[in-house]
């Protein structure tokens, strides 16, 4: 069982990510909060495997309190869940240690996906936000993707369009293949070159 804390100042937005997560027979929650320092009291508390985190709240912001909770216990996972992914909330979320960041406009089945990830140690991002990430790394190198031993003709063509920073579905219209195929080909070249995450797998591609 998955134990979740839900934080946002939004009341209805905690309503319907409860109701969303109540569904699942995998997910628990078990507690919400409205602002950032009640969500590292709880977070302290009740030791949540995942904190579903806001950005923008009154008092304490989710930033600070992401820190906060994280230096108390790393092992939580935090998952921004914002309105907002722009530059200047992404990369001070990711600094302060948010393991992945997702926007509110997000599908359901997409946020239950990403808690899901984020607890089995994943780092999901809203294909938005991660294609952004690796177009940033991509900019800032020059250099063609490796090519390297021990991979398949396959593998080593999803990683170079995962170094051009290609969406798992676009990777599978641009090799015909289907999304399940090219999530198992990231998963084996995750292993193969020990990046924990896709943005990482990108930046390992481009030499970086």
């Amino acid at each position: 069982m998955i134990r979740v804390l839900l934080v946002d100042d939004q009341h209805l937005i905690r309503a319907g990510l409860r109701m969303l997560c109540d569904a699942q027979t995998d997910i628990e929650v078990v507690g919400e909060a409205d602002n950032g320092r009640e969500a590292v009291t709880l977070a302290a508390r009740l030791v949540p495997d995942v904190v579903v985190m806001d950005l923008r709240m009154p008092g304490v912001d989710g930033i600070t309190a992401t820190g906060r909770i994280l230096a108390e216990r790393p092992a939580t996972r935090v998952l921004v869940l914002t309105t907002f992914g722009d530059d200047d909330h992404l990369y001070p979320a990711l600094s302060a240690g948010a393991c992945g960041f997702l926007l509110k406009d997000a599908p359901p089945a997409e946020l239950l996906d990403g808690i899901r990830r984020a607890a089995a140690g994943d780092s999901p991002f809203s294909a938005e936000v991660l294609h952004r990430l690796v177009q940033r790394a991509v900019r800032a190198r020059v250099t063609p993707p490796r090519q390297l031993d021990g991979l398949t003709a396959r593998e080593q063509d999803v990683l170079t369009l995962v170094a051009e920073g290609l969406s798992n579905t676009e990777i599978a219209e641009r090799l015909h293949i289907g999304v399940t195929t090219v999530k198992t080909h990231i998963t084996s070249l995750m292993t193969k070159t020990d990046s924990p995450n896709r943005v990482r797998l990108a930046l390992f591609a481009r030499g970086a």
